[in-house]
Protein backbone atom coordinates (compact mmCIF):
# COMPACT_ATOMS: atom_id res chain seq x y z
CA UNK A 1 0.00 0.00 0.00
CA UNK A 2 1.28 3.41 -0.96
CA UNK A 3 1.77 6.07 1.68
CA UNK A 4 1.81 9.00 -0.74
CA UNK A 5 -0.45 11.94 -0.12
CA UNK A 6 -2.87 13.20 -2.76
CA UNK A 7 -0.60 16.18 -3.48
CA UNK A 8 2.39 13.84 -4.02
CA UNK A 9 0.33 11.74 -6.44
CA UNK A 10 -0.69 14.86 -8.35
CA UNK A 11 2.94 16.02 -8.56
CA UNK A 12 4.01 12.58 -9.83
CA UNK A 13 1.27 12.61 -12.49
CA UNK A 14 2.35 16.11 -13.60
CA UNK A 15 5.97 14.95 -13.93
CA UNK A 16 4.95 11.95 -16.03
CA UNK A 17 2.80 14.23 -18.22
CA UNK A 18 5.76 16.57 -18.78
CA UNK A 19 8.00 13.64 -19.73
CA UNK A 20 5.46 12.34 -22.25
CA UNK A 21 4.93 15.81 -23.72
CA UNK A 22 8.70 16.28 -24.00
CA UNK A 23 8.89 13.22 -26.26
CA UNK A 24 6.51 14.81 -28.77
CA UNK A 25 8.35 18.04 -29.51
CA UNK A 26 8.08 19.88 -32.81
CA UNK A 27 10.97 19.53 -35.26
CA UNK A 28 13.65 22.18 -35.05
CA UNK A 29 14.06 24.77 -37.77
CA UNK A 30 16.84 22.63 -39.27
CA UNK A 31 14.45 19.66 -39.64
CA UNK A 32 11.54 21.64 -41.12
CA UNK A 33 11.39 22.08 -44.91
CA UNK A 34 11.68 25.67 -46.07
CA UNK A 35 8.36 27.20 -47.08
CA UNK A 36 8.31 30.07 -49.55
CA UNK A 37 6.87 33.31 -48.28
CA UNK A 38 3.69 34.47 -50.01
CA UNK A 39 4.19 37.71 -51.93
CA UNK A 40 2.39 40.55 -50.21
CA UNK A 41 1.16 42.10 -53.47
CA UNK A 42 -0.41 38.89 -54.77
CA UNK A 43 -4.11 38.47 -53.94
CA UNK A 44 -5.01 35.04 -52.58
CA UNK A 45 -8.52 34.48 -53.94
CA UNK A 46 -9.87 30.96 -54.32
CA UNK A 47 -10.42 29.69 -57.83
CA UNK A 48 -14.04 29.82 -58.98
CA UNK A 49 -15.93 26.61 -58.40
CA UNK A 50 -16.97 24.76 -61.54
CA UNK A 51 -20.67 24.15 -62.02
CA UNK A 52 -22.31 20.80 -61.23
CA UNK A 53 -22.31 19.75 -64.88
CA UNK A 54 -18.51 20.14 -64.96
CA UNK A 55 -17.67 18.26 -61.78
CA UNK A 56 -20.13 15.37 -61.83
CA UNK A 57 -18.23 12.26 -62.93
CA UNK A 58 -19.92 9.84 -65.29
CA UNK A 59 -22.27 12.29 -66.99
CA UNK A 60 -23.47 11.03 -70.35
CA UNK A 61 -23.13 13.70 -73.04
CA UNK A 62 -23.16 11.17 -75.90
CA UNK A 63 -26.80 11.72 -76.82
CA UNK A 64 -27.39 7.96 -76.73
CA UNK A 65 -30.82 6.59 -75.95
CA UNK A 66 -31.30 4.95 -72.56
CA UNK A 67 -33.79 2.19 -71.84
CA UNK A 68 -34.85 1.32 -68.30
CA UNK A 69 -37.47 1.84 -65.63
CA UNK A 70 -39.07 5.21 -64.90
CA UNK A 71 -40.87 6.16 -61.72
CA UNK A 72 -42.33 9.42 -60.50
CA UNK A 73 -41.64 11.82 -57.68
CA UNK A 74 -43.48 11.12 -54.44
CA UNK A 75 -45.81 13.84 -53.15
CA UNK A 76 -43.40 14.66 -50.32
CA UNK A 77 -40.94 16.17 -52.86
CA UNK A 78 -43.38 18.82 -54.05
CA UNK A 79 -41.89 22.27 -53.42
CA UNK A 80 -38.47 20.96 -52.37
CA UNK A 81 -35.31 22.30 -53.97
CA UNK A 82 -33.94 20.29 -56.86
CA UNK A 83 -30.27 19.99 -57.87
CA UNK A 84 -30.51 22.99 -60.22
CA UNK A 85 -31.86 25.18 -57.39
CA UNK A 86 -35.46 25.43 -58.58
CA UNK A 87 -38.44 24.07 -56.66
CA UNK A 88 -40.06 20.78 -57.67
CA UNK A 89 -43.40 21.48 -59.32
CA UNK A 90 -45.53 18.34 -59.68
CA UNK A 91 -47.37 19.96 -62.63
CA UNK A 92 -44.19 20.78 -64.62
CA UNK A 93 -42.05 18.71 -67.01
CA UNK A 94 -39.15 18.33 -64.55
CA UNK A 95 -37.31 15.06 -64.13
CA UNK A 96 -34.31 13.52 -62.37
CA UNK A 97 -31.45 11.54 -63.88
CA UNK A 98 -28.19 10.25 -62.43
CA UNK A 99 -26.36 10.35 -65.77
CA UNK A 100 -27.81 13.14 -67.94
CA UNK A 101 -26.46 16.66 -67.30
CA UNK A 102 -28.74 19.18 -65.60
CA UNK A 103 -30.58 21.23 -68.21
CA UNK A 104 -30.85 18.37 -70.72
CA UNK A 105 -34.14 18.19 -72.57
CA UNK A 106 -35.19 14.70 -73.59
CA UNK A 107 -38.13 12.75 -74.94
CA UNK A 108 -39.31 9.99 -72.60
CA UNK A 109 -41.42 7.26 -74.19
CA UNK A 110 -43.39 4.66 -72.26
CA UNK A 111 -42.59 1.43 -74.12
CA UNK A 112 -45.80 -0.21 -72.84
CA UNK A 113 -48.20 2.50 -74.05
CA UNK A 114 -46.18 4.23 -76.80
CA UNK A 115 -47.00 7.63 -75.27
CA UNK A 116 -44.23 10.19 -74.88
CA UNK A 117 -43.45 13.61 -73.41
CA UNK A 118 -40.58 16.07 -73.41
CA UNK A 119 -38.84 16.53 -70.05
CA UNK A 120 -36.11 18.74 -68.61
CA UNK A 121 -33.51 17.20 -66.29
CA UNK A 122 -33.44 19.45 -63.22
CA UNK A 123 -32.58 17.00 -60.43
CA UNK A 124 -30.45 13.98 -59.52
CA UNK A 125 -31.86 10.52 -58.96
CA UNK A 126 -33.64 8.15 -58.89
CA UNK A 127 -31.88 6.36 -56.08
CA UNK A 128 -33.58 3.00 -56.59
CA UNK A 129 -31.60 0.30 -58.36
CA UNK A 130 -32.69 -0.34 -61.94
CA UNK A 131 -34.42 3.01 -62.48
CA UNK A 132 -33.04 5.56 -64.94
CA UNK A 133 -35.40 8.52 -64.54
CA UNK A 134 -37.85 10.04 -62.03
CA UNK A 135 -40.68 12.02 -63.61
CA UNK A 136 -42.98 14.69 -62.26
CA UNK A 137 -46.43 13.26 -61.47
CA UNK A 138 -47.98 15.23 -64.38
CA UNK A 139 -45.47 13.83 -66.89
CA UNK A 140 -45.84 10.31 -65.50
CA UNK A 141 -49.63 10.51 -65.99
CA UNK A 142 -49.15 11.97 -69.48
CA UNK A 143 -47.21 8.91 -70.64
CA UNK A 144 -49.41 6.42 -68.82
CA UNK A 145 -47.67 5.69 -65.51
CA UNK A 146 -50.26 5.53 -62.74
CA UNK A 147 -49.81 5.45 -58.99
CA UNK A 148 -51.09 1.87 -59.02
CA UNK A 149 -48.34 0.50 -61.28
CA UNK A 150 -45.75 3.08 -60.15
CA UNK A 151 -43.05 2.26 -62.70
CA UNK A 152 -42.84 1.56 -66.43
CA UNK A 153 -40.24 0.56 -69.00
CA UNK A 154 -39.23 3.70 -70.91
CA UNK A 155 -36.82 4.98 -73.52
CA UNK A 156 -35.12 8.33 -72.83
CA UNK A 157 -33.84 10.12 -75.95
CA UNK A 158 -31.79 13.30 -75.31
CA UNK A 159 -32.84 16.19 -77.55
CA UNK A 160 -30.56 18.96 -76.26
CA UNK A 161 -27.55 18.49 -73.94
CA UNK A 162 -25.83 21.51 -72.32
CA UNK A 163 -22.05 21.57 -72.67
CA UNK A 164 -19.75 22.12 -69.66
CA UNK A 165 -17.84 24.97 -71.33
CA UNK A 166 -20.99 27.07 -71.68
CA UNK A 167 -21.13 26.68 -75.47
CA UNK A 168 -24.40 26.26 -77.30
CA UNK A 169 -26.17 23.02 -76.28
CA UNK A 170 -25.76 20.07 -78.58
CA UNK A 171 -29.07 19.85 -80.42
CA UNK A 172 -30.61 16.95 -82.26
CA UNK A 173 -28.49 14.57 -80.17
CA UNK A 174 -29.42 10.93 -80.52
CA UNK A 175 -31.74 11.39 -83.51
Amino acid sequence: MSTRTPSQRLAAAACIGCLVAGCATAPTSQERPAQPAAPAAQATQPAPKPGPAETKPGLDRSGSKQVGKASFYADKFSGRKMADGSRMDPHDDNAASKTLPLGTTARVTNLETGRSAVITIQDRGPYVKGRIVDLSPATAREIGISRENGVAQVEVTPLSIPQPDGKKPASDAGR
